[in-house]
């Protein structure tokens, strides 16, 4: 048997590590140059400018809860919908699709991710907004004007573009991603765990619940989170169909509205330099921060349902 040169492993190893502490090293450079760009508006707002609605650049006043919330609700829209249809689509094919149609529709769910999405937005304004507005938020606003609380969410007018359009879109993008993690992963399932399960009598969906997503819900986190991260940090899409309206006159997810990719793809190019500039890098810190927030959250939701599984064991 052919031995290998010591010194190769060593080479091995040290590219190995080298590029563990490149990918380090450009995380903390980043963060730092985000730093270094938002000071002016860190050491004029603080905190605060989390909380502040207020974006008047003639004024020279910046808050960035207007995009933040924009980005949230956005991106918590695109989840809620896409996360079931996705599940839904993935369980199809992995349990219930005939086999002559079985890759074909996997296909076409991933050419779905290779969509541009400049291309969705220009759909989502010229086609899918107008659908919006007659068949969805006309009939939810007449549906629920006399209810208290539901009503405030419908308020506004219904033309198709704001915060709803926007998550709506985003779900669309992002379901090719989330859907084809999932299948991928439930076809790992030892077949043996599934064909034992539905020998003792247990139907599709008691063998996917019971067996499949306790096997692979680490796959299954891991492509919710690939998709949210996708949606929080889209751009064109979201520039076209949000609104990009730099205030928060009500919670209303008809209301046009704006978020952070979008406020940066719109005002860096033209901002000048001074307090307007570093806040919009702010914004950017912001948005780094909330993914960072999301992928720790994952991580212990993981470790947790880890630990549960060797208490019950």
């Amino acid at each position: 048997m052919r031995k290998t040169s010591p010194w190769i492993d060593k080479v091995f190893s040290g590219l190995a590590h080298g590029a563990a502490l490149l990918t380090l090293t450009l995380l903390a450079a980043i963060i730092i140059s985000l730093v270094i760009g938002a000071w002016p508006a860190i050491a004029e707002y603080g905190v605060s400018f989390l909380w502040r609605s207020e974006w008047d650049p003639v004024q020279n006043q910046f808050g960035g809860l207007v995009m933040i919330y924009g980005t949230v609700m956005t991106s918590l829209i695109a989840l809620l919908i896409a996360v079931p249809v996705s599940f839904g689509i993935a369980l199809f094919l992995t349990e219930l699709s005939p086999n002559w149609l079985r890759r074909p529709l996997g296909i076409a769910v991933e050419l779905l991710a290779a969509v541009p999405s400049i291309v969705y937005g220009m759909w989502g304004l010229l086609v899918f907004s107008p659908v919006l507005s007659k068949y969805v938020q006309q009939p939810l606003q007449g549906l629920l004007s006399d209810v208290p609380f539901l009503r405030g969410l419908v308020s506004g007018s219904p033309v198709g573009i704001g915060i709803l359009s926007a998550g709506v879109i985003l779900a669309i993008m992002i379901i090719p991603f989330i859907a084809s993690v999932m299948r991928d992963v439930f076809e790992v399932t030892p077949g043996m765990l599934k064909e034992s399960a539905y020998a003792l009598g247990s139907t599709t969906w008691e063998v996917v619940y019971k067996v499949v997503l306790p096997f692979t819900k680490t796959g299954v986190i891991g492509g919710i989170m690939l998709g949210l991260g996708r949606a929080i940090g889209e751009t064109m899409a979201v520039t076209f169909v949000i609104g990009n309206f730099n205030q928060l006159n009500s919670l209303s997810l008809f209301e046009a509205a704006n978020s952070i990719t979008s406020a940066l793809a719109n005002e860096f190019a033209e901002a000048a330099p001074g307090l307007h500039q570093a806040s919009l890098i702010y914004l950017g810190l912001v948005l780094f921060f909330i993914t960072f927030v999301v992928l720790s959250l994952s991580k212990l939701l993981l470790s947790r349902l880890q630990k549960r599984e060797g208490s019950s064991s």
